[in-house]
């Protein structure tokens, strides 16, 4: 059956045209070639060429060259990208050193393709289509005509999601080598109009808290200047009508899909209008690109929702759990896992730890993890990493005896690496100095005593990957915590000359995805987790490469609330995984219930970290229910339709809830956080469900209309206690 168009050129109002049934996307060619935005939001049928921006003399706004129109200026008109040089003086989207020391640039209008499917990104992770008919693309090229430089801009929408990705790519046809000394992935200017910025910022152990806050005029950055997404600030940014909620309105989320260094800049100009950036952070970056060679920038997805933050981070789920993630697990139910690390720490052998592991086997865990101090002669954390072979003392007949233990007793076997690190105390820094990242004639900085390999450079990974396969191939390993406690300080590669310095920080990300690409290829039955010092690496493009990630270091359950609300606004729930851990909590000191911290580990990818062997026979016996209970729940936790209900930055009060694609079945958490001897009474109202069905209370028997259930709502009880988790369960009948 032939598929309808996604794209149409119309050559009467010399537009573009991108839609489907959810939205469209709607840019244009403007005088001098110019490539202008002219729409982005809910599908329109046609446009018939209406939304040119406004022509006025605005004062010391420039104008074209050679042009003696005074009411048009690319200061003033909405544009889809910008440059350093051309006129337009609010924040470019893009800065070339030319040849000869200039920054200036002017693209023009060349020609477009439209192609069906979607392009992969060469070293680059970024959403995949299975089906060519299920998105197509439009390229479009324009050309600086003085360096014959080409800018590919590239825009793919997908026919039955309200997302449109893109990128852009510089290609030298010219003569001479020049200099990217800024490239954003993504640049859009849009209409006047009241708008929010949501980001998610924080710090380790408390990462990804949402921070929403007016865009106002000048310009607001949101980035990492730390070698890695950060815990400080994520790669994600949504815009929003100011009346927008988690139920309703417009907004547009802003996924970038990289692992390193990032900005996201928001400008209001004084004209009232928006200017949003997204892309590699040009702090520390200068890119050479050679005549005849070209520079590929990351992806950005762009989701748009008219039903407010939960249909955006819906939609946005959805793409990344089917189209970023490759992983043959991608949609199998993750085992539910013991990690050893908050039990022992590196203070274990195998004799140790083998108790752990029949206590786990006893209470229906799935997995054993054997995380940081099995390997070189670490002890403690200012040793061995880079020396990726087994500890003797601590496993006197091999990993792989230890490995054989843990399989007779059904469970399956899980090992921490911490790669891109290098310890001074290590035998790598004895035979290899020169592959650690520092700078000629200057002391190297350590964080955690520890330091950073050059993962850059061909013979570093090489070496990373030759001891890592020596462990996989001695050993049945089913699960890896690829960790990094540390960012990059030390910027400079010595297989670079001094001129090209500026490319160290992207070379370091290119070369950390072609590793992953091998390792995860060569071992693709091993299920791969990232972990940056908890969650300092979640983003899109860790995910093309690794199902999940460890959200954050903090496991303390009422601080995890937070953080895993604020990880939900962009991340589907089978990303992130959550564990529970001893009362006093060794991060915040608080106690809580093991009902409590069940509740909320149970609200993503499940599992222990603490000793089992310490816990009394009533604490064992309710987590072997736990274990039973989210072994029932776990295929709707971890792939049902995700809504956050009542966010815990505004109250007393959290709930999120999850129901599954057919809307027979629903899991509401609900969590009371400090009590009151008064207590309100407290309402809680459901969402996505059938209004036409009964639904029963699985706990009570009770039977609900699920209108009801989302426009009534049901009372819940008042407890007399902090840190109160409830867990409804509905069937329909």
């Amino acid at each position: 059956m032939t598929q309808s168009n996604l794209i149409d050129f119309d050559t009467k109002t010399q537009s573009f045209h991108l839609h489907n049934d959810d939205i469209s996307y709607v840019l244009g060619i403007e005088a001098g070639g110019v490539l202008a935005h002219l729409y982005y939001g809910q599908r329109i049928k046609q446009y018939h060429g209406h939304l040119k921006s406004p022509r006025l003399d605005r004062g010391f706004s420039g104008n074209l060259p050679k042009s003696s129109d005074r009411t048009y200026s690319l200061d003033a008109i909405l544009r889809e990208y910008s440059y350093e040089g051309d006129g337009d003086f609010r924040t470019p989207a893009l800065v070339v050193r030319q040849a000869d020391g200039s920054r200036s640039a002017f693209f023009k209008y060349q020609d477009y393709t439209i192609s069906d499917g979607k392009p992969t990104l060469a070293g680059l992770p970024a959403t995949y289509v299975v089906d060519e008919h299920e998105a197509q693309t439009l390229t479009v090229n324009l050309v600086d005509e003085v360096s014959q430089l080409t800018l590919a801009m590239r825009y793919t929408i997908y026919r039955q999601r309200p997302v449109i990705t893109r990128s852009v790519q510089i290609i030298n046809n010219g003569e001479q080598a020049v200099h990217l000394e800024k490239i954003a992935s993504m640049m859009i200017d849009l209409p006047v109009g009241e708008k929010d910025v949501i980001s998610l910022l924080g710090g380790h152990a408390n990462e990804r808290n949402i921070n929403r806050e007016p865009i106002t005029f000048g310009t607001k950055t949101f980035q990492s200047r730390r070698g890695t997404t950060s815990h400080h600030m994520n790669n994600f940014i949504a815009i929003a009508d100011t009346q927008t909620n988690e139920f309703k309105g417009e907004v547009v989320g802003l996924s970038f899909v990289y692992s390193g260094n990032h900005k996201e800049e928001v400008s209001k100009d004084p004209y009232g209008t928006y200017r949003i950036a997204v892309g590699i952070n040009d702090d520390q970056f200068d890119w050479e690109v050679a005549a005849k060679d070209s520079f590929q920038a990351p992806e950005v997805i762009m989701t748009y929702s008219n039903t407010g933050l939960n249909g955006m981070s819906q939609a946005l789920h959805n793409l990344l759990q089917q189209r970023m993630v490759r992983s043959k697990y991608k949609n199998s139910v993750r085992p539910i896992v013991v990690n050893n690390w908050e039990a022992t720490f590196m203070d274990f052998d195998e004799a140790r730890l083998q108790p752990i592991v029949d206590e786990a086997k006893d209470m229906g865990i799935e997995m054993f993890v054997l995380d940081d101090g099995w390997f070189g002669h670490r002890d403690d954390d200012n040793t061995s990493l880079g020396d990726w072979q087994v500890l003797a003392k601590k496993f006197p007949q091999g990993l792989q005896h230890f490995a054989n233990y843990i399989h007779e007793r059904d469970l399956q076997f899980g090992i921490w690496f911490e790669p891109e690190m290098i310890s001074i105390d290590s035998d790598l820094y004895k035979n290899h100095p020169e592959y650690m990242l520092k700078v000629p004639n200057r002391t190297p900085s350590p964080s955690r005593n520890q330091f950073v390999l050059d993962i850059g450079r061909p013979e570093v990974r090489e070496n990373i990957h030759s001891q890592m396969k020596a462990i996989f191939d001695n050993t049945d390993i089913d699960y890896v915590k690829w960790d990094m406690n540390r960012n990059l300080t030390d910027i400079y590669a010595t297989d670079l000359p001094a001129s090209r310095q500026g490319e160290v920080m992207h070379r370091y990300v290119l070369g950390l995805y072609q590793l992953l690409e091998e390792l995860t290829t060569e071992y693709p039955d091993i299920l791969w987790e990232g972990c940056s010092g908890g969650g300092g690496r979640i983003d899109a493009g860790f995910m093309y490469y690794m199902p999940q990630s460890w959200t954050s270091d903090n496991t303390d359950a009422v601080a995890r609330m937070k953080i895993q609300y604020g990880t939900s606004l962009a991340y589907p729930i089978s990303s992130f995984t959550s564990h529970v851990s001893e009362a006093p909590n060794q991060q915040t000191g608080r106690y809580t219930s093991l009902q409590t911290r069940g509740a909320v580990a149970m609200s993503s990818v499940f599992g222990y970290e603490l000793d089992l062997t310490q816990m009394t026979d009533d604490e064992k016996q309710a987590v072997k229910e736990q274990v039973a209970q989210y072994k029932q729940m776990r295929q709707l936790v971890q792939y049902g339709q995700y809504s956050r209900l009542i966010d815990p930055n505004e109250g007393n009060r959290c709930a999120w809830m999850f129901v599954s694609d057919d809307k027979n079945e629903a899991l509401v958490f609900s969590f009371n956080i400090l009590s009151q001897a008064q207590p309100e009474n407290k309402m809680l109202k459901l969402v996505d469900l059938d209004a036409d069905k009964v639904y029963e209370d699985v706990a009570t028997g009770d039977e609900f209309g699920g209108d009801e259930l989302m426009h009534a709502g049901i009372y819940e009880p008042a407890v007399f206690s902090d840190f109160n988790a409830m867990i409804y369960h509905y069937k329909a009948k």
